[in-house]
């Protein structure tokens, strides 16, 4: 037994160095080692499902790539995050089942590392396993538990506290887990250890800058220790996360000898010569615009094809947040799999229902119009003398919008298909949107998308092939909902408006720091009051991908009720 409580399964340790020292002489001559990086993407809770592909992955990788060492992503076997499921008590016993499936199906001359919760001594782990020759060598804890943005680790799990180094054809491999390596102390601790290679399973959510950041991060640490360091990490999206592989690896100096291409699932194989990995593939990292619009294709795919959905539907205005949205669901489902619906009233333009009508027939995705007038006319007149001696006021425009919600649910109950939402992450900051109207929906792939982003995007998805109307790009932005109405005439410009919010929702700046940075305080007093008003709202909106550091999700935490000022 060890000191923090974790106990090695099936017992023979003969490959486990545990608290090793530089000078611990080896059991074999170092010899060439050929390390498979498995970038898949788990299913949340299917243990079963998961089991059965991570034995599938290690067969292929001996047979396509003569893996010596394949290695898999934190918490694969449950995926990432499993969240209170954790707290099952069917779930130790499941987990159990699947590493002796696991030891009794994977050939036994492969080293198997791979993640897993686990209950060890009455405490819950975050665990990587080592599995060779049918028995489980020995068990890794994470040391580093994060508990900061949607990371909330320390609900679930106790902190390891010792190092574990494994040796396999006379390499040493030292094993660390995702926050292990941003933390730095237990790389250190593995070195010292006498690791000669650091492996690490990572489940790294996707945000923007995200990859060059780890990159950098990951550089400093093999610099530090003077090690090749492997980074192998999950794809994939999971509710509002999303992962975007490119798992790598780097050498001794820092320097990126094998990178996995991002956003796509498989097997990288890299080759290790007397501890010295060798020049393989390099995937190039992606532009801004790519990554972000591959995040958004990858959390639709993922969220609509795990819950079932046969597919999706939309309303289709027209306008540019709801004409980028179809592009994305169609890069994700296919156009068969998507519906759209023009629902237009008295106000909505000519060259918006042309435009939407050109997008579809583009894209080859089912279209139809549905005019609302009568029914928005039925409303109004049964509500005629509940409304009496009332002017009219934004209620009137919030009905058209509740019923092109009511036909959308309509059509998603009777067909199977998902509503996809298209509000973008400047609009539901300020409440520009409307409950049980154009929020109704289970999905939104804008939902953290700024709108100077959504035309930065919509202008990148042109460069890979005609998906968006040209006209709907270059017109001023207008909900429609009245006669000549304009985004801008209640709201600052889109470019003024989004640093505005980029630093009071992601920065946490008060109202005065953001109008000494140079914004007009009429501007600023009017968007931070908007956005604290407008928590109801975004509390009853759909989920959709986190992109950013502050998401309208996990990890941004208001009250609803509260008596802050928005210049404190």
């Amino acid at each position: 037994m060890r000191e923090n409580g974790l106990q090695f399964l099936y017992g023979n340790l003969d490959a486990v160095v545990g608290i090793a020292t530089p000078c611990l002489e080896k059991s074999k001559p170092m010899q060439d080692l050929i390390l498979v990086m498995a970038q898949l993407d788990p299913l949340v809770g299917d243990i079963a499902g998961n089991t059965a592909a991570a034995i599938e992955a290690v067969r292929e990788a001996r047979i396509e790539h003569g893996a010596d060492v394949v290695v898999f992503s934190e918490l694969f076997l449950t995926g990432y995050p499993p969240e209170d499921l954790l707290l099952r008590e069917a779930m130790e016993p499941r987990l159990q089942a699947a590493l002796e499936e696991m030891a009794a199906k994977v050939a036994r001359d492969v080293m198997v590392i791979v993640g897993y919760p686990g209950m060890r001594d009455g405490q819950r782990y975050n665990l990587a396993g080592v599995l060779f020759d049918g028995q489980w060598r020995g068990e890794y804890a994470k040391q580093a538990l994060p508990n900061y943005l949607v990371f909330d680790e320390d609900r679930y799990f106790e902190p390891g506290c010792e190092p574990l180094v494994v040796e396999h054809k006379g390499t040493r491999l030292g094993i660390l887990i995702c926050e292990d390596l941003w933390d730095g102390a237990p790389v250190r601790q593995a070195a010292e250890a006498g690791a000669d290679i650091l492996v690490t399973l990572n489940a790294s959510p996707f945000h923007l800058d995200k990859p060059a950041e780890r990159e950098r991060l990951f550089a400093e640490r093999a610099r530090e220790v003077a090690r090749p360091l492997v980074y192998v990490n999950a794809i994939g999206g999971q509710d509002e996360l999303v992962f975007d592989g490119g798992s790598l690896v780097l050498d001794a100096a820092g320097r990126v000898s094998v990178r996995a291409p991002f956003w796509q699932a498989g097997l990288m194989p890299v080759r290790f010569v007397d501890g010295v990995p060798q020049p393989g593939e390099h995937e190039p990292l992606p532009g801004a615009e790519e990554n972000l619009y591959c995040a958004l294709v990858t959390g639709l795919r993922d969220y609509v094809n795990k819950s079932g959905f046969k597919g999706v539907v939309m309303g289709l205005s027209g306008g540019i947040d709801s004409a980028l949205s179809l592009a994305i669901a169609v890069d994700a489902l296919g156009p068969d799999r998507v519906h759209a619906v023009m629902m237009p009233y008295h106000y909505t333009a000519e060259i918006s229902q042309a435009d939407a009508a050109e997008q579809a027939r583009m894209l080859g995705v089912g279209y139809e119009v549905m005019p609302i007038a009568a029914m928005v006319e039925a409303f109004t007149e049964t509500l005629a003398e509940s409304f009496s001696g009332l002017a009219e006021d934004t209620t009137e425009e919030n009905l058209q919008s509740r019923v092109r919600g009511v036909l959308l649910m309509a059509i998603s109950n009777k067909k199977g298909l998902m509503v996809q939402t298209t509000g973008n992450k400047s609009e539901m900051a300020v409440g520009y949107a409307t409950l049980y109207g154009d929020m109704v929906g289970g999905y939104n792939a804008l939902k953290d998308v700024y709108k100077t982003w959504v035309y930065r995007l919509a202008k990148w998805r042109n460069t890979q092939g005609p998906a968006i109307p040209e006209r709907v790009i270059t017109r001023p932005p207008s909900a429609e909902l009245a006669p000549g109405q304009q985004d801008s005439d209640s709201l600052p410009g889109y470019d003024v408006l989004d640093a505005i919010l980029e630093r009071y929702i992601e920065g946490d700046m008060s109202a005065e720091a953001i109008i000494e940075a140079g914004f007009e305080r009429e501007d600023v007093y009017k968007v931070v009051k908007l956005v604290d008003r407008n928590e109801y709202k975004r509390r009853q909106a759909p989920v959709g991908v986190r992109v950013t550091l502050r998401g309208f999700g996990r990890d941004r935490r208001y009250p609803i009720v509260n008596g802050w000022k928005p210049g404190e």
